[in-house]
């Protein structure tokens, strides 16, 4: 077995057994396995004392290396919060940049909206725009089909005036082969039934006769295009009356009336109403009225035309 010696003592390391040559020396008794005796610290002989030194050194070794491995813990704990504080300043500036991302994204929201108010702000002005040329459009489609009719109208009374000056008076015009008078101007006044029966009589006629549908047609339909509308209370005599029996209604010549165009409610001899008038209305099945004889209205003459050679 191998054994190191020092001056004072000697290390036995087949068992690890420490031995000074001071305490072989005084206490041979060692040797044999005898009894040791206790001895204070501070009064032991310079042998134990080495001995001491060495379970103090490896004592101090021991709790060297319990700090060591707690520093080196201790180390890892700081490290792994060193880690943990990088991680964290890593994720805010992951934040940050995110947040900065979600700013840019609600400014360009922003600005797309306010881009989008704005464009909706000039489609509302073009809509309103639309709607007025669209008005503008159905007025001028109006007026337009207005003159439309006025001019057929017209080239409808072109062969009457045409007509009219070979066979009727200046002022007089040709329909349904009669030569009717119609007293449109102001200066021609208002007259009483009677009255104007002597007007067409001084011209060589009398009031006119409406016998027939295409007469009230006509007739009516000529009013509508002529008649200043301002004077709707105004209406035209015609040759009809129920002079001499109440409900009898006869046409000048003596005929009596077999289909009348009355409006609702007429004749109601309301006030001795016993001659007839034709007003302007659209539907010419409903324009005419009785009326006091004496009352003042416009009228229509008519006579036969005259023939040419």
């Amino acid at each position: 077995m191998e054994k190191t010696e020092t001056p004072d003592c000697k290390f036995d390391s087949g068992f690890n057994a420490l031995i000074c040559q001071e305490d072989l020396e005084e206490h041979p008794y060692h040797q044999f396995g005898q009894g040791r005796q206790n001895v204070p610290m501070f009064n032991m002989n310079p042998g134990r004392r080495c001995r001491l030194t060495v379970v103090i050194l490896a004592l101090l070794a021991a709790v060297l290396l319990i700090v060591d491995i707690g520093l080196g813990v201790h180390y890892n704990k700081l490290t792994d919060a060193h880690l943990t504080l990088d991680d964290t300043e890593r994720i805010g500036k992951e934040v940050t940049t995110l947040h900065d991302t979600y700013k840019a994204a609600v400014e360009a929201i922003k600005g797309a909206k306010k881009q989008l108010d704005s464009e909706m702000g000039r489609q509302k002005q073009t809509n309103w725009e639309f709607e007025h040329q669209t008005k503008r459009s159905n007025d001028y489609e109006v007026q337009f089909n207005k003159i439309t009719k006025e001019i057929a109208v017209m080239r409808t009374h072109l062969p009457m005036i045409y007509d009219g000056c070979r066979h009727c008076p200046p002022g007089w015009v040709l329909m349904n082969s009669v030569c009717y008078y119609f007293p449109f101007s102001d200066s021609a006044g208002l007259k009483t039934w009677q009255n104007s029966r002597e007007f067409c009589q001084m011209h060589g006629g009398d009031l006119a006769v409406i016998d027939t549908k295409d007469k009230q047609n006509t007739t009516v339909n000529y009013l509508m295009s002529h008649h200043d509308l301002s004077q709707q209370h105004v209406g035209y005599w015609i040759g009809l009356r129920d002079l001499h029996e109440e409900g009898t209604w006869k046409w000048l010549d003596g005929t009596e009336l077999v289909e009348g165009y009355w409006r609702d409610g007429e004749p109601n001899d309301v006030g001795n109403e016993d001659c007839a008038k034709v007003v302007v209305e659209e539907n010419f099945f409903k324009s005419w009225n009785d009326l006091s004889c004496g009352a003042s209205q416009k009228w229509i003459c008519e006579k036969a035309p005259t023939s040419t050679g």
